[in-house]
């Protein structure tokens, strides 16, 4: 396991990525937790987290740019409370491959106001029953959820009145 610190920070691969972001790439270093992100210096509008040990999302310090965050392949089974405070302008989480259980371990993701993409393939989580619905009901700003586009579904009532 590999300490997140800030000599790993710097040492990572940084780049811009395919749609002009500037990333940084953490991918595989068996991070256990993710701390010491102010050395950063909140550069990055990506962060690639895929392929670690992270139990729980948590731990920023404010970072303003910060837009997507991919978090496949970890161990994530809880999501930490304000999250919009330190990821005011977070509009991409990618959480697939994790180990989120339960419809209420989503709940913190309600506060992301800016939150409009959210994969959470692969996690336990998305074999309960209503599992999109819910989601879809916590979020209602989520636009693609699974990678999959949020409709918005009318319901046609059909039922007649009974005239006395």
């Amino acid at each position: 396991m590999v300490k997140l610190s800030a000599e790993l920070i710097e040492q990572a691969a940084q780049y811009t990525n395919p749609v002009r972001d500037r990333e940084l790439d953490l991918r595989g270093y068996k991070i256990p937790v993710l701390e010491n992100l102010g050395a950063t210096l909140d550069q990055f509008d990506t962060i690639d987290f895929s392929d670690n040990e992270v139990r729980k999302l948590d731990g920023f310090p404010l970072l303003k740019r910060l837009k997507t965050l991919l978090m496949n392949n970890n161990r994530i089974c809880r999501i930490g409370e304000n999250l919009e405070q330190s990821l005011p302008s977070l509009t991409e989480l990618i959480l697939t491959s994790n180990n989120i259980q339960e419809l209420g371990d989503l709940d913190p993701l309600a506060s992301v106001k800016t939150l409009t993409l959210l994969s959470l393939l692969r996690n336990p989580v998305t074999n309960k029953k209503h599992y999109r619905l819910y989601v879809i009901n916590k979020i209602p700003q989520i636009r693609v959820l699974d990678f999959q586009k949020v409709k918005l579904k009318v319901s046609h009532d059909n039922s007649r009145e009974k005239k006395p």
